[in-house]
């Protein structure tokens, strides 16, 4: 019953630009913070954004900032990571999950970032 399921992922060019959407079922997503993690080609899982229950406070990786966006529509439930500026070592598959508890990851979505 509770989960969630990651959207949006694709191959873009550098510079491109890709929203990735999370959305929630079995839950309310208002009560929780949400997180965006990351795992590239033999590197470990890494966060890289998460926004607050109320979406009042955000906070990114320092390799993301001023790229990324992180936001959330309580009313859909449903959470997006807006990505501006895209790099190839952006290129990993992108989860989304629940604070401070996590659910069990799902498949993610792949962001593939190359000419």
């Amino acid at each position: 019953q509770l989960q969630l399921v990651e959207s949006g992922g694709g191959l873009v060019q550098p510079g491109g630009s890709l929203r990735l959407s999370c959305a929630a079922s079995g839950f309310t997503l208002d009560y929780y913070a949400i997180g965006w993690f990351r795992q590239a080609p033999g590197k470990e899982r890494e966060g890289v954004s998460c926004i607050s229950s109320s979406g009042g406070s955000t906070n990114y990786a320092d390799s993301v900032k001023g790229r990324f966006t992180i936001s959330r529509d309580n009313a859909k439930n449903t959470f997006f990571l807006q990505m501006n500026s895209l790099k190839p070592e952006d290129t990993a598959v992108y989860y989304c999950n629940s604070l401070p508890t996590f659910l069990n990851w799902g498949q993610g979505t792949q962001v593939t970032v190359s000419s």
